[in-house]
Order: C-alpha cells, then structure tokens, then sequence
C-alpha cells in the first residue's frame, strides 16, 4: 500500500533518472517494458531529470502502447527545482508550481499524476501555500495523492500537521536516500513516517553503485562506472566513503551472504531495504536493462533473522550520544537514579 492511502504499488518500482542522459530512449523503452513485463507497476520521475526529457520518454513509451495500458502503471513525479533562469521557475510557490505542474502533464502525456511529489523542502515559500495549491490540484483531478521527497523529521511534521488542520490532502510518502551505508534516516525520519503512516519510497538503494561491489579499497573507479566515466563526479565522495572502514564491513557482509546465497551483492541489498519497517517501495535506478534485470533478481528475495542481524550490525551508523544514543536523555528518562529510589525494607544496598 502506498502509505496509508487504498493505492497499490509494486515493491519494486522503477526510477528514470538516467532516462534521456545516461540511457537513451530505446534502452528506456527496453528498461520499461521489462519492468511491466516482470509484474511492477510504479514508475517515478521527476521534472528536472535530463531537463524534462525523463519525462517526455515515459510519456511517448505510454502513448505508445495499447489503449489503456496506462491503467496499469502507478505514475509518480516531483516539481521543485528550477526548470528555468527566471526567479518563479524554482521552488515550491504556487506561481512555479502550478506551471511545473501543466508542463509535467503534458510531457507524460496524461490528464491526471498519481503521485505528485514535492523534491526538496522550500525555505521561503510558506508551506501553507504549497499545500493549498496541492489542494486545489487534486480537487481539479491533475494529481491523486501528495507526496513528499528530501524533507527532515520536523519538515514532513510539519506539512502532516498543516494538512490534517486544514482539511487538506496528507502526504502519503516520503522519498529519502536509504540504503546500507545511508542510514541516519532510522533515527527521525523513519519514526516520524510511522507515527504518521506515511510510506518509505528510498532513493540510491545501491548507495550510488557501492553495495554492487564495483568499487575497490584503494583502487581508482575506472571503466563503466559512473564515476569512471566522469572521475571528477564524485571523487571526493569516493575518498570519503572509501576512508571508512564502516564501508568496507558492510561490503565484506553483503558478499558474504550473496556468495551463501548464490545471488548478486545489489540482491541482498535490494533485499534487506525492501524489509525495512515503513518501506513501501524501493526505487531502482539502472543504466541498463541488464543491471535492471539483476535488480528485479531481488523481487521474493528475503534474508532470514541471521543474515539481516549481520548486515544491521556491519551497517550500524553509531548514533551520537545525545539524544539517541548513551547517555542520551531517551534511555536516561526510563532509568531512576538511584539516590530517588526508596531504602530496601530487608536492608540489601543492591
């Protein structure tokens, strides 16, 4: 269930960031056809991917297959970032929104966007502003359910609290980086989607090519990898993260438990997200049908007790002391010092 609303949605869903930039529109075709063909039914976007052009693909593949095909599919996008130089073509307002909105239709090719998300949180616009136009927007049929992405615990708070005061429309997901060496969102993010019933939609499921075992201890990317095509991508990022020897744990464990399973490594990491409390869907993002293929190996695929324990250890992202953490005042509040406690009526000190 997508969140707390009555919408269905594969566990599995297909992201389209590398449409129309790393994968070109016959190999998205090809990715999106087998997608559908191996029974998924949610497909996300957004407006900016390769500056609309993801959009414009997914748009063309629905057109172009048999009438009411789309009837099928869960179709998901994202407005918030600039489409434009001009100061009203980025953000959350209802100026840029309401034209992000119209261009986002009309490059999908459909009256009405199942899941209409928000990218990023906005600093300046009020969000009451945003989700009265998110109001308006469903009430006129172009979106069905709101959607959040990237905002912190107290902002998805927030919008929750703004929306059920209002009577207006109550998110019904979060889309967050969530992956094995990304998991700080366990400490607000995920209990405050609980609280709220609001659904895990995790981005960057792999961390970005990592928990596939492409990349090496002390050894530069190189060949067909993303940052081996581009170094200068992300190579402080490389350093950083290939510096922890949390990392490399956690990539000994994933082999590890692959090689046990005779699966691939993005399996188990597929696997052991898809299982994480509030996660409704986790989101896919292959260059090419072939890594999307080994990714949908993952569908079924579930670990037992053991092998989840040991990833959940290896991953562990050590939260700080205050206030999640000891002596944190989380576990501090469930102890009585002693000095409060009464005297023992049998005299035993201990």
């Amino acid at each position: 269930m997508l969140g707390r609303s009555g919408c269905v949605v594969s566990t599995l869903c297909l992201g389209t960031m590398t449409f129309g930039q790393e994968t070109d529109e016959p190999g998205s075709f090809a990715q999106l056809d087998r997608f559908v063909g191996a029974g998924g039914t949610f497909i996300d976007t957004a407006d900016v991917y390769a500056d609309g052009e993801s959009e414009a693909i997914v748009g063309r593949w629905l057109r172009a297959r048999p009438p009411r095909f789309a009837d099928r599919v869960v179709l998901a996008t994202k407005g918030r970032f600039p489409t434009g130089p001009f100061p009203n073509q980025v953000g959350l307002s209802r100026r840029h929104l309401s034209v992000a909105l119209e261009d986002s239709l009309r490059r999908l090719q459909v009256e009405t966007i199942d899941l209409y998300q928000l990218h990023s949180f906005d600093p300046i616009t009020p969000l009451e502003e945003t989700l009265r136009f998110l109001d308006d927007a469903v009430s006129a049929g172009k979106i069905r359910y709101v959607g959040l992405s990237n905002f912190t615990g107290w902002q998805l708070q927030r919008a929750v609290d703004l929306a059920e005061f209002h009577n207006w429309p109550v998110p019904v997901s979060l889309q967050p980086q969530y992956n094995l060496l990304v998991r700080e969102i366990e400490w607000e993010w995920v209990p405050a989607c609980a609280a709220n019933g609001l659904g895990l939609l995790p981005w960057s499921p792999l961390a970005g090519g990592w928990l596939t075992g492409k990349y090496r201890r002390d050894e530069r990317p190189t060949g067909a990898t993303r940052l081996g095509e581009n170094p200068d991508r992300g190579v402080e990022a490389y350093a950083r993260r290939s510096a922890q020897q949390r990392t490399w744990d956690v990539l000994e464990a994933v082999e590890s438990i692959a090689e046990d399973r005779g699966v691939s490594m993005a399996q188990v990491a597929l696997a052991w997200l898809v299982d994480r409390p509030q996660v409704t869907s986790v989101i896919l993002g292959a260059r090419t049908e072939q890594q999307l293929v080994d990714n949908l190996g993952a569908a079924g695929l579930h670990l037992d007790p053991e092998e989840t324990a040991r990833l959940d250890a290896a991953s562990d992202p050590g939260a700080a002391d205050y206030p999640y953490g000891e002596p944190g005042i989380q576990q501090r509040s469930r102890e009585i010092p002693v000095e409060y406690l009464p005297p023992d009526p049998n005299g035993n000190e201990d």
